[in-house]
């Protein structure tokens, strides 16, 4: 087993549970106990939890309130390969030139990184893509103010003015908690809030949301799916959802799964 499988048997793990024993881990990975101490080890240096004797259990940031989201590590280690081909896609709908917003998440996030060979003007309130598109790209970055949560990386604001009242965006790319037929759905009102005022800015909304998105989970509406003019998503989507989308106005694409990218290159 990879490690980054390993990672993600591990944090989810964690997160049904709120602490683990490396015993545990070992029946449920098959890895021996000094690759599981390694691995709490890499993943307590990047902030996804805290180890004790033993184990580990859910890390905690000191001085913030509790905020009902995933932590970045562990969702950029969700299901990467659906997010990467969604995040590709959604890229190909930008051109330079353009003024778009991203919001925080991980597939937001892949999508940064394909957008380094863009000239565009970005606003996020996700820190792990402003460093992204600083680091490696051309594009201009507009954060929000606010205070930084350090495990999903949000920016968030308790003010109705910040920056974002004079951005103007052509599109929003929203990665998103889930998609049902209520509507774009988070896990925390906070998040939905922030993401309803970034919403505000945009012309166009785009949900980018790989097929596990559509499971009925979260109970924030950020939106109703009538504002939602694309939904890009991956062949696992469930045909009955994509045939309400449609039915109702909603462009769904579809990302080119792994298959199709291996008979094309053959």
């Amino acid at each position: 087993m990879h490690e980054r499988e390993r990672w993600h048997l591990i944090l989810n793990r964690l997160r049904e549970r709120g602490i683990v024993r490396v015993n545990d881990l070992a029946e449920l990975t098959g890895a021996s106990l000094a690759t599981l101490r390694r691995d709490l080890a890499r993943l307590e240096d990047t902030g996804q939890l805290k180890r004790v004797h033993g184990g580990a259990e859910t890390a905690e940031v000191s001085g913030q309130g509790d905020l009902t989201a995933v932590s970045f590590g562990a969702s950029q280690t969700t299901n990467p390969h659906a997010k990467l081909a969604v995040a590709r896609k959604a890229a190909s709908l930008c051109a330079d030139g353009d003024s778009i917003i991203l919001n925080a998440g991980s597939t937001t996030w892949f999508m940064a990184q394909c957008l380094r060979q863009h000239r565009m003007q970005v606003l996020t309130n996700s820190f792990p893509i402003a460093q992204e598109l600083i680091a490696n790209s051309g594009n201009r970055v507009v954060l929000p103010g606010g205070e930084l949560y350090r495990e999903p990386g949000i920016i968030l604001s308790p003010f109705e003015e910040d920056a974002i009242q004079h951005f103007a965006a052509s599109k929003m790319f929203m990665s998103c908690y889930a998609i049902t037929p209520m509507g774009v759905i988070e896990s925390d009102p906070l998040i939905a809030r922030a993401e309803a005022k970034l919403l505000s800015r945009a012309e166009k909304l785009i949900v980018i949301a790989d097929s596990s998105k559509f499971e009925a989970r979260g109970n924030m509406v950020v939106c109703p799916l009538t504002r939602v003019s694309t939904v890009v998503t991956d062949w696992g989507a469930p045909a009955g959802m994509v045939d309400h989308l449609r039915s109702i106005g909603v462009e769904v694409l579809m990302a080119e799964d792994d298959s199709d990218a291996r008979r094309s290159a053959a």
